[in-house]
């Protein structure tokens, strides 16, 4: 009697995931029009929050602290007190709410299943306002990330998802907000391409642009589809000389970006050596925030005002000079403290104070042009994202016409960036909390070969059939360890019917009775290979069956062709590491070709 086989299922990825893509983007929508609510409640907050501290009024509009002259005690104490607030928010509240919010969605992603609290998509906006409103030199797209990851992952919780689904609607969430805040879909989807899915396939790649489109379409209706920062490039011409300088840009900015992430995190350093618990780090940012808006009041709260000056080329050269020491400063020391906000407003505003002040000795183009490379530059070098950082600056200026320009300046940047620090100000945090991330995307070996390519082949001359008697010189036949996988085929068609070892067949082998045969040792076959699996197809199959080996059969007939185990997976790495480090020549130089005789190149021409 033949022996049944059983090849249990596997879920592969994208092949399995497919027919749920339809509904998780149809969940996505639902996600990105809650996100676009959100990022506008978070910027309402914040105005009201500035408004009341500052000016002492009731209005959600928003509004730079520094527009006006303060007493100094308030500039000087709003930032301690909103300091303190958020630290009592984080110790009796979640510790989440601490620093700028996208490491944390990335340590949601990575260690916590993408599951966050309910909590947290209250308690963030609410601290990012507090921080900001008080004067905090930090951006809301931190927190509106946070804030609309948390909002897609509630959802996943209260539904029956699997952890990539749930981080799917967790970035769906983070990009919806960030459209929303900045009229930046494509640089939204972007972000979440490079920084938060860690992969590129359909099934999380379309509901995030399902859930960045529906809230463009909402922030269409709620704050305008005008750009953040219009700028004016009808002037512009551009030459080689300006691609040229534009390299230039973007190694100071590559530099100011290596100087204040290493500032960011010497802080976080400093703070940690602080003898007393961290919920009062926050305040102690806040009386180093204070400080610098006594120096210069325009380097507090997000700034969006200042921003549109140095884009627009109005920037007087008093407020760049203070925007790129002050702002530079008690950003990068107080965001070490461990408070709320976010990242990239206050980099917008560096790398276009850097940008203006260059431009100053460069040649005149249009008013801002060298203030939106030093942006894209910035940008690149501070969060190693360098297309974000270019989509990010055409979206918010429409500049489209400054494209080369911004590609060269936020790539030379990134460059700098990735030659000097061993992270970019992201991944030193996840690295800090004991995680390893990589953010270098690349085809995976095992997806460029096939099972028949690396198996050892079946010989169907001298293959065991269940009839066979296992006697010692059958067993001496056999090679390999004893645990090796060995097919079993049926007598008459050579098909598949079991798998065994030599150990077992040695079991029912004796040299002083009758021997037994290979059917009382063959075991039903847990796992069958196609040949045109992929490697990692394969391994996805080992993985879900515990199993180390299996045979390798025809679909069409059924027969074993060879058997593939866990060391052959080995081969694609193996070539991956042979293609990266062994170097050869593969065109000879002349002097090392082989002598031609005289006649030859007639030869050839006569050809």
């Amino acid at each position: 009697m033949r022996t049944a086989h059983a090849s249990k299922p596997v879920h592969l990825g994208d092949f399995t995931a497919r027919p749920r893509m339809l509904l998780i983007t149809a969940l996505a929508l639902v996600v990105g029009g809650t996100g676009s609510i959100a990022a506008l409640a978070l910027l309402r907050l914040i105005g009201l929050v500035t408004n009341l501290v500052f000016y002492q009024r009731w209005s959600s509009a928003l509004i730079a602290p520094g527009s006006v002259h303060h007493p100094w005690w308030l500039v000087l104490g709003a930032p301690v007190v909103g300091g303190l607030l958020i630290g009592g928010m984080a110790r009796y509240g979640s510790e989440k709410i601490r620093g700028h919010g996208m490491p944390e969605a990335i340590e949601a992603i990575l260690t916590g299943g993408s599951r966050v609290q309910p909590k947290v998509a209250v308690l963030k906006p609410v601290s990012a306002a507090i921080s900001i409103g008080t004067g905090g030199p930090f951006g809301a797209e931190g927190p509106i990330i946070m804030t609309g990851g948390a909002i897609g992952s509630i959802m996943a919780q209260l539904l029956h998802l699997t952890a990539n689904e749930r981080k799917t609607l967790l970035v769906s969430g983070a990009a919806a907000g960030m459209a929303a805040t900045f009229n930046s879909p494509l640089a939204a989807i972007l972000l979440a391409v490079e920084l938060l899915l860690f992969e590129w396939r359909p099934r999380s790649f379309v509901p995030v642009v399902a859930a960045v489109a529906v809230a463009t379409v909402c922030r269409g209706s709620l704050l305008g589809t005008a750009p953040v920062f219009p700028v004016d490039t009808s002037g512009l011409h551009l030459n080689p000389t300006l691609d040229l300088l534009a390299a230039v840009v973007g190694l100071t900015g590559g530099a100011l970006a290596v100087a204040a992430t290493w500032l960011v995190y010497r802080a976080e350093d400093a703070f940690a050596r602080l003898p007393f618990h961290w919920m009062w780090w926050p305040a102690i940012g806040g009386l180093i925030i204070g400080l610098g808006g006594l120096v210069e009041p325009r380097a507090l709260g997000v700034g969006y005002d200042v921003i549109d000056q140095l884009l627009t080329g109005r920037a007087t050269l008093g407020l760049i000079v203070g925007i790129l020491t002050v702002k530079t400063l008690i950003w990068s020391l107080s965001l070490g403290s461990g408070t709320s906000g976010g990242v990239l407003a206050p980099v917008f505003m560096i790398g276009g104070a850097l940008g203006a002040w260059e431009g100053m000795a460069f040649p005149h183009t249009i008013p801002g042009f060298w203030a939106i490379l030093g942006l894209a530059a910035v940008v690149g070098g501070v969060m190693r994202s360098p297309l974000t950082g270019v989509v990010f600056t055409l979206e918010l200026t429409h500049a489209w016409g400054t494209l080369l320009p911004l590609v060269v300046a936020s790539t030379a940047a990134y460059a700098l960036s990735a030659l000097v620090l061993k992270r970019s100000v992201l991944t030193e945090k996840i690295a800090r909390r004991g995680l390893h991330l990589t953010r270098e995307y690349s085809t995976d070996p095992l997806e460029t070969f096939f099972a028949r390519e690396v198996m050892l082949p079946f010989d169907h001359a001298d293959a065991l059939t269940e009839h066979d008697d296992v006697t010692p010189e059958r067993l001496r036949a056999l090679t390999g360890p004893g645990n090796a996988l060995l097919p079993v085929v049926d007598t008459l068609d050579g098909t598949l019917v079991g798998v065994t070892t030599r150990r077992r067949l040695t079991e029912v082998s004796s040299p002083h009775t009758v021997p037994g045969t290979v059917r009382e040792a063959t075991l039903p076959c847990r796992l069958a290979v196609h040949p045109n699996h992929t490697l990692r197809q394969v391994a996805y199959l080992f993985a879900e069956t515990g199993l180390s080996s299996a045979p390798v059969i025809d679909p069409a007939t059924r027969r074993p062709t060879g058997v593939i185990t866990l060391r052959h997976l080995l081969h694609a790495r193996l070539h991956d590491l042979t293609e990266e480090h062994h170097r050869e020549r593969v065109l000879p130089r002349q002097a090392d070709a082989d002598p031609v005789p005289a006649a030859a190149p007639a030869r050839a021409e006569a050809a």
